[in-house]
């Protein structure tokens, strides 16, 4: 408890709880009300009152949506920016009652904690409502960093005659759907190590009605013998539905045909590339893009060619030493040996990818060195983080490898989502008619999915949600040394779920 903290005195006359009151709100300046799994009432002169009579405590407040009033008992805690009410309904049942002041740093936080209180009631009345014989035997958004569990999805245990259910929700604002099938196989397998006298057999998630697809298709690529997977939608209005996980839908994804660039630019091309440190790689417009240990400087633009690190400037015969000048500052910056700074320490996935394309055999040796080619089929998910590559092997299997410089508890199941694109477009003989490996014959079998990170950095939940891929999909797990900048030394291989030793 911080020192300007007040802990409540027992028997405070109805007076000095108003004159408590009274002296937050006028200390305020954005004043709000918050009851705990209801919105944030902002408070104005013309929507709240504080009433005394009978040495009762009388508070109300409203908006268009709402009508709050409450019996004020005592004071629980005071501090800047809060004052925590012991609170009465009127069928006698106590509770909480928050006044915060939104414009205090910590304002925020408390709008963002109202938010997620409010949804954790909805999915509470959700889990009621599609599980009626079953127990609800905890629901909570508290953050947990031990164990991995975030406040922004509310989990729940419930149970039934010795058998569990796991179950977690996807907030309405439809940006924590991506993330919900990572943290809902963290619980699981949390809940499943610390309920040791029960089986829990199935983890239910609920998502926004407009976010299922994404989620229903991650779901049918789990191991489904090692747990039963349950996705329910839900509307604005509160109407959940069950999704059926066999009729989900298609992928969005597009595999654009693989163009190969002209030769009205090679001239310029092979004299850039001469200088130190400087690598081509064909992107899938078919586009030359020039870099520095990962980092673009300079590319190709149809019939011309532009560069520069922000704004791009049109490449010309008058400005190609600024050019060369820029690549070779790059080289020298952005070097093994170079001591930090921003250059050095931009994109570190982008770093991490120039040396795996020039040192593949030491990622795998039964790997081709050429073509390798970055995130085909691409699809829409942001700026995802991770690097994406494909590659093949000399016997015609693809090989998707997932490249990430720092601990992400996503990687998993976003590599799964590339993985899956990858196979979708195999499974229809579409590389070879779209122009990608040629001469290669490649084989239907699904690709193999090779996780590549500095072994400090792979996330401590990336086995348990390992454990539940599908069998199919074949896993590894590369670990490098921490000097991978200076070149890539394997420290661990490891398949699927296993632990290092």
């Amino acid at each position: 408890m911080s020192k300007t903290a007040t802990r409540r005195a027992p028997g405070r006359s109805a007076e000095e709880l108003q004159a408590a009151v009274e002296r937050f709100l006028k200390a305020s300046h954005k004043p709000a009300l918050l009851e705990p799994g209801e919105p944030i009432i902002p408070l104005t002169g013309a929507n709240f009152s504080l009433d005394v009579r009978s040495a009762r405590v009388t508070l109300q407040a409203w908006d268009e949506q709402r009508n709050v009033v409450r019996r004020v008992i005592d004071i629980q805690e005071e501090s800047r920016g809060r004052l925590e009410l012991i609170a009465e309904r009127f069928a006698g049942k106590r509770g909480t009652l928050y006044l915060i002041d939104l414009a205090r740093p910590a304002g925020p936080d408390w709008e963002r904690r109202g938010t997620r209180l409010v949804f954790r009631e909805r999915f509470r009345q959700f889990l009621s409502r599609e599980f009626p014989a079953w127990r609800i035997a905890e629901v909570s958004t508290e953050q947990d960093l031990e164990h991995t569990l975030s406040p922004a999805y509310p989990r729940a245990l419930l149970k039934r005659a010795g058998t569990c259910l796991a179950a977690i929700g996807a907030p309405p604002d439809g940006l924590g759907s991506s993330g919900v099938v990572s943290f809902g196989l963290i619980w699981l397998d949390y809940l499943r190590r610390r309920e040791r006298r029960a089986i829990v057999e199935n983890l239910v998630l609920f998502v926004p009605a407009d976010q299922e697809r994404p989620t229903a298709l991650r779901l049918r690529c789990l191991h489904h013998e090692r747990a039963r997977f349950e996705l329910f939608a839900y509307s604005d209005s509160g109407r959940t539905a069950r999704i059926d996980l066999r009729d989900a839908g298609n992928l969005e994804t597009k595999l654009d045909r693989c163009r190969q660039l002209s030769g009205t630019q090679r001239e310029t091309l092979e004299h850039l590339i001469s200088i130190r440190g400087v690598e081509q790689v064909i992107t899938t417009d078919g586009e030359a893009s020039l870099r520095v240990r990962g980092l673009e400087f300079a590319r190709t633009a149809g019939a011309e060619m532009v560069f520069g690190l922000g704004e791009r400037i049109l490449l010309s015969a008058a400005n190609l030493a600024e050019c060369e000048r820029l690549a070779r500052d790059l080289a020298r910056l952005r070097d093994a040996d170079a001591n930090g700074g921003d250059l050095y320490l931009r994109n570190p996935e982008a770093w991490l990818e120039s040396q795996v394309r020039h040192n593949l055999d030491a990622i795998d040796p039964s790997l081709v060195a050429n073509p390798v080619y970055g995130q085909v089929p691409a699809f829409a998910a942001g700026d995802r983080g991770i690097i994406d590559l494909l590659a093949a092997d000399r016997a015609g299997r693809l090989a998707v490898i997932e490249l990430k410089a720092s601990a992400d508890l996503h990687l998993p199941l976003q590599a799964l989502d590339y993985w899956m694109r990858v196979n979708w477009h195999l499974e229809r003989d579409e590389f070879g008619s779209h122009g990608y490996f040629p001469g290669m014959a490649l084989r239907k079998e699904p690709p193999r999915l090779l996780l590549v990170a500095p072994a400090l950095e792979f996330h401590p939940s990336t086995e348990g949600i390992l454990s539940y891929f599908a069998p199919s999909i074949e896993v590894e797990r590369i670990g490098l040394g921490i000097g991978w900048r200076r070149g890539l030394n394997v420290m661990f291989r490891l398949r699927g779920a296993e632990r290092p030793a």
